[in-house]
C-alpha cells in the first residue's frame, strides 16, 4: 500500500437506516481501519448512532469523540436534534443527505482529494423521494463522474461486482425490471460487461482472469430448446471476447456455474469471476454465503467505490445490533484498491 494515499471517504448512507451505527461499530471493532478516514454526513446523525451503540455495548463514553478520533464532514447545514429522520422510516430529508453525501465524495475523489469511497446502505425510495432520478449508488456515481470528465452517461459504462472470500460474480444489468433486463441483454452490453470486468481484475490480480458466463435460460437454453438467447447473443459475444484475447467460458447453466466456481477457487485454471445476465441471478449465490462478507465494487469508474453486501435494515435501525462484518471488508478492499491504483 501507497504510504502517499489521500483519506478514504465513508459516506453514512440513509440516516434512518443502520448504515451510521456500522460505522461507529465498525470503528470501535478496528480503530485502525478509520485512520486517514473520513466519514461524510452529518454530525448530529452520527452523534445519535454513537449514543445507540453506546446504549447497547455501555463501553462507549455517551458524548462522541467527534473529530478527535473519527473525522465526520459535515455535508450541507447541519441538522438539528429535532431535524433528525426518524429510525427506521422513509424520509425526504435522509434521501437528501445521503444524494449530498456521496455528490460530495464523487467530486472529491474525482478532484483527487480522497483515494476511495466506501458507502454505507442507502434507501432507494427515500432517494427517489428527495429528487434524485437515479435508482441507486452505482448510477448516481456513474453519472457524476461522466458530468466531471465533460462526457455521457453511456461514454462511461459501469458494472457491478459483488465479491466475498468464495466467489465473485458481476453483472450486465443492473438495477432494471426484469423484463427489461431481458431486453437490455445484448452482443454489445455482454461484450462491454467482459471487457470491464477483464480490465478490473487484471489491474487488481496482474493476470488474465478466467470469465465465466452464466446462461439466461434454464441450462443455458438447452440447445435452443429453452430459448434461443445463448445461441443468439451470448455465444457470439463470448467468442468475440476470445477473438479479443480474454479467458472467456460459457454459456454455462446458472444453476450449477456459481458451484463451480466456488469449489474450484484456488485452483490452476478455475473461473475467477462469473458473469450473470441480471441482477438476482448473480447477487443471490453471494449473498446466501453470508452477507457479513460480501463486498459491492463498481467497476468502470475513474475511482475506487466499495460498499457493504446489504440494505439499510430499517428493522434493526436503533438498536445497535447491526453487524459491521461486511463494511469493514468493504473499507478494508478499498485500502487494497486504493493502494494498486485501481480506477485511477
Amino acid at each position: 500500500m501507497r504510504a502517499d494515499l489521500k483519506p478514504i471517504a465513508i459516506t453514512i448512507g440513509d440516516a434512518a437506516g443502520i448504515g451510521p451505527e456500522i460505522i461507529v461499530k465498525a470503528f470501535c471493532q478496528a480503530p485502525d481501519q478509520f485512520d486517514n478516514c473520513i466519514v461524510v454526513g452529518d454530525q448530529a446523525v452520527m452523534q445519535r448512532a454513537w449514543q445507540v451503540v453506546a446504549a447497547k455495548t455501555r463501553s462507549l463514553p455517551k458524548p462522541m469523540p467527534m473529530q478527535e478520533e473519527l473525522s465526520i464532514q459535515q455535508v450541507g447545514s447541519a441538522l438539528g436534534q429535532e431535524q433528525l429522520p426518524a429510525l427506521g422510516k422513509i424520509s425526504v430529508v435522509a434521501g437528501q443527505l445521503a444524494a449530498d453525501s456521496i455528490t460530495w465524495a464523487a467530486q472529491a475523489a474525482m478532484r483527487g482529494e480522497v483515494s476511495a469511497i466506501v458507502t454505507a446502505p442507502l434507501h432507494k425510495e427515500a432517494l427517489s423521494l428527495s429528487g434524485v432520478k437515479f435508482p441507486g449508488h452505482t448510477e448516481m456515481f456513474q453519472a457524476l463522474a461522466a458530468q466531471h470528465l465533460h462526457t455521457s452517461i453511456d461514454q462511461l459504462p459501469v458494472r457491478m461486482m459483488l465479491a466475498n472470500r468464495e466467489l465473485k460474480t458481476v453483472l450486465v444489468t443492473i438495477h432494471q425490471p426484469l423484463r427489461q433486463a431481458i431486453d437490455a441483454i445484448t452482443v454489445d452490453n455482454i461484450l462491454e460487461t467482459l471487457r470491464i470486468t477483464h480490465r478490473a481484475e487484471l489491474a487488481f490480480t496482474g493476470r488474465a482472469p478466467h470469465l465465466a458466463v452464466a446462461g439466461l435460460n434454464p441450462h443455458a437454453g438447452e440447445g435452443g430448446l429453452l430459448g434461443q438467447e445463448e445461441i443468439d447473443i451470448i455465444q457470439p459475444a463470448i467468442e468475440i471476447a476470445k477473438a479479443e484475447g480474454m479467458i472467456v467460458s460459457g454459456p454455462w447453466s446458472p444453476d450449477t456455474v456459481f458451484m463451480r466456481a466456488r469449489a474450484e477457487r484456488g485452483q490452476p485454471g478455475a473461473i475467477d469471476v462469473v458473469v450473470a445476465m441480471y441482477h438476482d441471478q448473480g447477487l443471490i449465490p453471494v449473498k446466501y454465503l453470508g452477507v457479513e462478507k460480501g463486498v459491492n465494487i463498481t467497476l468502470g469508474l475513474p475511482f475506487v467505490r466499495t460498499s457493504p453486501d446489504h440494505g439499510t435494515a430499517f428493522d434493526l435501525a436503533g438498536k445497535g445490533v447491526a453487524d459491521p462484518s461486511s463494511l469493514l471488508e468493504a473499507l478494508v478492499l478499498a485500502r487494497r484498491l486504493a493502494g494498486v491504483g485501481f480506477g485511477a
